[in-house]
């Protein structure tokens, strides 16, 4: 299908996109989705069948890095310093006196970022949807969690969500569409330390089949899926919603389309985009704009798109569009167990720990967080990162102790809540330019004292739950502390009903230009206690595009 004109252009295919395109095409819009990268075939562009596999991370055909410039960042503390990211063979990972950066870890692609995570499908708790009024931080969700559970069922059943039969602290009005994963051995010992300090450690929902479904196979447990999946057993982006999408005729996805700049009129509207690809500039005018470029990237469109109307940016009349961003708050330990454990075998999440999720569970601590096996996400699941990082020496000794430990780690990382301030933003670089003449997104990361209190209880918890799993000393540690190394971003278009504090109204929609839908984690004005954004944001899709339907 290729239009003249669409009744809905969507920039970005990633959960708020793909998800929007899926929706609105259902309902019989015709749909265009412009995405910057290129589509990827999950059945023969997924190398994890080579000899190579552990050497190769997820393959991105346009390298991420260098796609953001980062600020420089805070000093460290030396009354800190067991809070920094090390390993025992290589020794500190950052030996400077500042915050380093290891990037913005991201996918460009048809399906975006869900094309290269472990599948993790989580529901706000609806505690930390209401930060500002219950604990003076961050701002409330302009909606309720009754609000988004119908969405959030219709998401968990389009993706294929496995999950437990009860969920303490997520109130389900029907259960998860597919039974739960059995945990590895690795996951069921390590429950065994948790139990033993007190704590449940659960199986994790997630969006990969237990049970066959529309075409796509149950997991085979090749705890692959940060590398993609092969089998499109995983529920990303583009085997679920875009491919549905597709089929429905309704709607055209154009990998490889860079938006360069977006034409408004004078009644506040968007009349239409401009993006190049491989065969020149083009331009579609569009009723409705969905932008769902993800936290750092549209703020940056935004912002670069100037008018006399909007000298500030567009749909930035409040000045928050780029502000309250709030990032990836990390904790890995990892530790040898001295019997087999076989822990590079399985899901690379199976399982996780809510006990500390609700924002007033740590002691004096405003915020939660959330605790779950690691090995996989550690890249802790193949030889060549034993050798280097896990067994010291060389030769025969070399050898032998890798006989002995291969299998063996046991990692446990802690996700935390992530509170916006005025030292973490998104904004333009003044100097450094993409090869279209567009400034870079820059982002500035600072954690307060709340961020490292809350750091250092996640290492506290992780030590100790190694111990109590029986495990060896501690090999390496991994810290948002000295490092910033994100994945999930949040909040830098935060939705509100206040139009001189928010960017967006309860809907997605621009306050002022009606016309125009931000549809991604930058909505969010909390980043909750560790949940990955993926199922929320496909939530918001689905109500934002129910409303967009009824409003046409």
């Amino acid at each position: 299908m290729s239009r003249a004109t669409y009744d809905v252009v969507i920039i970005g295919s990633g959960a708020g996109g793909g998800s929007s395109a899926w929706s609105l095409s259902k309902q019989g819009f015709n749909v265009l989705v412009l995405e910057a990268g290129p589509g990827y075939d999950p059945f023969s562009e997924y190398d994890l069948h080579s000899s190579s596999w552990e050497a190769k991370m997820f393959p991105h055909k346009i390298p991420t890095e260098g796609r953001q410039s980062y600020g420089q960042m805070q000093a460290l503390s030396h009354d800190k310093r067991d809070l920094r990211s090390w390993n025992h063979i290589s020794g500190l990972y950052n030996d400077s006196d500042r915050r380093v950066s290891y990037g913005y870890h991201h996918v460009l692609g048809v399906g975006g970022s869900s094309l290269h995570f472990t599948g993790e499908a989580h529901r706000m708790n609806p505690k930390s949807m209401r930060m500002k009024s219950q604990f003076g931080v961050a701002a409330d969700w302009p909606m309720t969690y009754a609000d988004l559970d119908p969405y959030y069922q219709i998401a968990e059943e389009t993706v294929g969500v496995a999950g437990p039969d009860q969920d303490k602290y997520r109130p389900r009005s029907a259960p998860y569409p597919q039974q739960a994963h059995a945990l590895s051995y690795a996951s069921q010992h390590l429950s065994k330390g948790f139990r033993k300090m007190g704590l449940a450690l659960v199986p994790n929902s997630l969006a990969v089949l237990s049970a066959a479904k529309d075409g796509r196979p149950n997991c085979n447990y090749c705890g692959g899926c940060l590398r993609g999946c092969p089998r499109t057993d995983k529920g990303s982006i583009d085997v679920t919603y875009i491919r549905q999408a597709l089929k429905s005729g309704k709607c055209e996805v154009r990998p490889g389309s860079r938006v360069l700049k977006l034409d408004t009129d004078t009644h506040d509207r968007i009349t239409g985009v401009h993006y190049v690809d491989n065969t020149g500039t083009h331009f579609i005018p569009c009723a409705t704009l969905i932008i769902a470029c993800g936290a750092v990237e549209t703020p940056r469109l935004l912002l670069t798109v100037k008018t006399p109307s909007s000298p500030n940016g567009l749909a930035n009349e409040s000045g928050e569009v780029g502000k309250n961003f709030m990032e990836t708050l990390l904790w890995t330990s990892s530790a040898l167990h001295p019997e087999p454990m076989g822990s590079h075998r399985g899901l690379p999440v199976d399982s996780i720990c809510w006990d500390y999720n609700t924002p007033d569970a740590i002691p004096n601590v405003i915020g939660g967080c959330r605790f779950a096996p690691s090995q996989a996400e550690s890249n802790l699941v193949g030889s060549i990162n034993y050798a280097t990082r896990v067994v010291g020496g060389w030769g025969k000794p070399h050898k032998a102790q890798m006989k002995q430990a291969f299998g063996n780690v046991l990692s446990i990382t802690g996700i935390g809540e992530s509170l916006p301030n005025s030292g973490s933003n998104v904004m333009l670089d003044p100097n450094k330019k993409d090869q279209f003449d567009m400034p870079l997104a820059r982002i500035n990361s600072h954690l307060n004292e709340m961020e490292i209190d809350r750091l250092a209880f996640m290492a506290k918890t992780c030590r100790e739950i190694l111990k109590a799993a029986g495990t060896g000393d501690i090999f390496e540690e991994f810290s948002s502390y000295d490092i910033f190394s994100s994945t999930h971003v949040f909040g830098t278009c935060r939705m509100g009903v206040n139009p001189a504090t928010s960017v967006v109204n309860p809907w997605c929609q621009s306050h002022r230009w009606k016309n125009l839908y931000v549809i991604d984690a930058s909505v969010f004005p909390s980043s909750g206690g560790g949940e990955s954004p993926g199922l929320t944001i496909q939530a918001l899709a689905l109500r934002a595009c129910n409303y967009i339907a009824e409003n046409a």
